[in-house]
């Protein structure tokens, strides 16, 4: 119909891109290249989509996050806020969690429901929640977009001007959903990267990344590049990232 706005939708078929450690090398630069942050107590909004088709990696996602907790714990306090949605208009948001247990347990009750995406829900959510109290990032998994691209693309771009940077972690290789990740991520200050379905490793690593930049910022991801360059890939891409 004529003055529609176009709607990018991430669940046809395009052609692939393959996840790839230049890919991971070009974020986790863009996570060094961001401000310092001034506390050893930070904030994580860890949102995720969980329709129908993110089942597998939900229950990864349920095992990683204890990383996450273990990782950040080594430089300071992390508080995380669980945002996801699910089914027919159902998105929900968990209050701010500080133990591994309890957000185990709220994901644990949690089964993925078929249904569209609801991105916009979740950046409006967070700048409600970094308008109350500083959050230091915003985490996002999921393999699809369905919803309009330059509506989202403000809200990203708000979430830049409040100082909270968006890491959107793209499973699959649709590069239509690719394109648009990209775009949030540099409107808001903070970065994309793709991992392949099933990687539980490439996810585990990036998600126990940006938990220890929530915490400490650029000198804390350069320290666990350095104590853990022999353990993961991510590791040895982080030893490259100058202090």
């Amino acid at each position: 119909m004529p003055g529609k706005k176009p709607v990018i939708s991430g669940r046809q078929t395009s052609p692939t891109e393959k996840s790839t450690d230049k890919e991971v090398d070009r974020f986790l630069d863009r996570l060094a290249r961001l401000p310092k942050t001034t506390t050893a107590k930070g904030r994580l909004i860890f949102a995720l989509d969980a329709t129908a088709s993110r089942q597998m990696t939900w229950d990864q996602a349920c095992h990683i996050q204890a990383m996450m907790f273990e990782e950040a714990g080594r430089v300071g306090d992390l508080e995380i806020q669980l945002i996801f949605y699910r089914g027919f208009g159902e998105c929900k948001a968990s209050t701010w969690v500080s133990d591994t247990g309890h957000l185990t347990r709220l994901m644990t009750s949690v089964q993925c429901l078929a249904g569209s995406t609801q991105i916009e829900k979740v950046f409006k959510r967070a700048v409600k929640e970094t308008n109350k109290q500083k959050v230091n990032a915003l985490v996002f998994v999921g393999d699809a977009m369905e919803e309009d691209i330059d509506t989202l693309g403000h809200l990203a771009g708000q979430l830049g001007l409040h100082g909270l940077p968006c890491f959107m972690f793209h499973e699959g290789h649709d590069s239509i959903v690719a394109t648009a990740f990209r775009q949030f991520a540099r409107l808001s200050g903070g970065a994309y990267c793709p991992f392949d379905e099933g990687a539980a490793q490439q996810l585990k690593d990036l998600l126990a990344a940006v938990a220890v930049f929530a915490v400490g910022g650029r000198k804390a991801l350069a320290d666990y590049s350095i104590k853990n360059k022999n353990k993961s890939m991510t590791a040895k891409l982080l030893a490259q990232i100058p202090e």
